[in-house]
């Protein structure tokens, strides 16, 4: 995620943690990617921002398990609910869209101690900064 992550930013936004972020929220990228993050600089969506949270998918395993069920089938998990969310959110196929899309994960830690599930779905670009909300935007 760090490609996506990665940004020239002036505004580090305001801190708001991963389990208090909503729909709809612009979020600046982090001036480091760690393994785990907490918290998310939150700005209004007129700022110039790199993430857009459209989605928040609650990950449920198919057997019922509540054991952590590992990064890459969180990951195999949230490219298909996050590539459909998108279309009911911009309003284009994520293939046919200009944007990206990414995510951010359980981690081991969270799904332990936070009883953690969400897997949070952001669009993104790998250009300029977006300057405005992509919700119904068609791009």
């Amino acid at each position: 995620m760090s490609d996506l992550f990665g940004s020239d930013k002036t505004d580090t936004g305001v801190p708001v943690s991963v389990f208090d972020v909503k729909v709809g929220d612009c979020f600046v990228a982090p001036a480091e990617v760690k393994a785990e993050l907490s918290n998310l600089g939150r700005v209004p969506c007129s700022v110039p921002h790199q993430l857009e949270l459209y989605s928040i998918e609650k990950y449920q395993a198919p057997t019922g398990s509540n054991d952590y069920p590992g990064n890459d089938v969180l990951e195999s998990y949230a490219k298909g609910t996050c590539a459909q969310a998108f279309t009911g959110y911009v309003g284009i196929a994520y293939p046919d869209s200009s944007l990206w899309l990414t995510d951010l994960l359980p981690s081991a830690r969270s799904w332990q101690q936070s009883d953690d599930r969400s897997v949070l779905c952001f669009v993104t670009t790998t250009g300029d900064p977006l300057t405005a909300s992509v919700k119904g935007s068609k791009r």
